[in-house]
């Protein structure tokens, strides 16, 4: 089932929307709720230890470039054949930045064509196969150095860019922390099963269009809470589109040994598609 909520509003709290510089916002997550969810028992006994990879990268390699108030910050860089103002950022799930994560991030430009793809690394070099250890990670991750890490990397690529973002579950909450980060240069949103935004002034801040993928049977996303989330995104204006499938939590993560692959699929087309029109690729 797909949901388009698309409203066009003259109201005069519109006008709360502000900022368009990188520096300016904050906009971290919600980080009781993210550490105590990534703590819990069922939550770890959802995301099975990825099955092993042999990936060595074709055209990626790791960057590193300087943020503000602490060690220099890490992605994974695929440039663009050819210059362009394109760029998506990749945002890993709770196991980190690993190999599932950079060839995603390939297939991804493959599938874009001429855009300069950054798979973030919010765990400053850590990455895990094993829950216990990623359960710690997730919860030990300071929000404010992982928005400083988002920001020192806009930074590095400009202003003069369109910036589209993507990530899974917890990847896909700061897929959104990076939309809003990302200010006017903002162009496009997608979120898979990612944890809604409640805070009604942040979500005020956005200013690009919303893909939000969930499955049905999810036990940790809350439906009320995603129906909420993509009312107040329309509201300002903005397409919240939302996509279900009839599975649980982590269905589309590529490192996910129960990896849906027919739903998955279908998701990554519609992924693609959004991210086209947003980025303007033919």
């Amino acid at each position: 089932m797909t949901k388009t909520y698309l409203f066009i509003a003259g109201f005069t709290f519109l006008t709360f929307v502000t900022g368009t510089t990188y520096a300016q916002k904050s906009c971290c997550p919600k980080p009781s709720e993210m550490k105590e969810l990534a703590l819990r028992t069922d939550f770890k006994n959802a995301h099975l230890a990825p099955l092993p990879i042999n990936y060595t990268p074709e055209h990626g390699e790791m960057i590193s470039f300087p943020v503000e108030g602490g060690a220099d910050g890490n992605a994974f860089s695929i440039p663009s054949e050819n210059p362009t103002n394109r760029v998506l950022l990749v945002f890993h799930e709770w196991w980190g930045l690993n190999d599932y994560i950079k060839k995603e991030a390939e297939i991804l430009q493959r599938s874009l064509g001429n855009v300069n793809v950054f798979a973030v690394d919010l765990y400053d070099g850590k990455s895990t196969a094993n829950p216990d250890s990623a359960s710690m990670l997730m919860s030990g991750l300071d929000p404010k150095r992982g928005e400083a890490i988002i920001k020192g990397l806009l930074k590095k690529i400009g202003k003069d860019y369109k910036i589209s973002t993507i990530g899974w579950c917890m990847g896909g909450s700061w897929s959104f922390t990076a939309t809003l980060l990302a200010g006017d240069n903002a162009v496009g949103c997608v979120m898979y099963y990612g944890f809604p935004e409640k805070n009604l002034g942040k979500i005020k801040t956005l200013k690009a269009d919303v893909l939000y993928i969930y499955g049905a049977r999810d036990k940790f996303i809350k439906r009320v809470d995603v129906d909420a989330f993509g009312k107040r995104i329309s509201a300002l204006g903005y397409e919240f589109t939302e996509k279900d499938f009839d599975a649980d939590h982590a269905f589309a993560n590529p490192s996910n040994p129960k990896y849906n692959k027919a739903a998955a699929g279908e998701a990554k087309s519609l992924s693609i598609g959004f991210l086209k029109k947003r980025l303007g690729i033919k």
